[in-house]
């Protein structure tokens, strides 16, 4: 599998979490407590996106 890099955009809710959104994979959105939280939490989201889109047989040109 080739490696991949996808932006991801952290942003601070104001109860103090964070959401990640991956804006090049629509509805890949995800959050953790932390920055770091949300950004493991984010890679997880992009490869199990990736996965799904691949099993159902989409063009996963990105």
């Amino acid at each position: 599998m080739k490696n991949l890099n996808f932006r991801v955009i952290i942003r601070k809710e104001p109860e103090g979490s964070y959401t990640a959104i991956v804006p090049t994979l629509k509805g890949c959105i995800t959050w953790g407590e932390t920055i770091e939280e949300a950004m493991k939490m984010a890679k997880e989201a992009i490869e199990v996106m990736i996965e799904s889109m691949q099993a159902k047989g989409l063009e996963t040109k990105i």
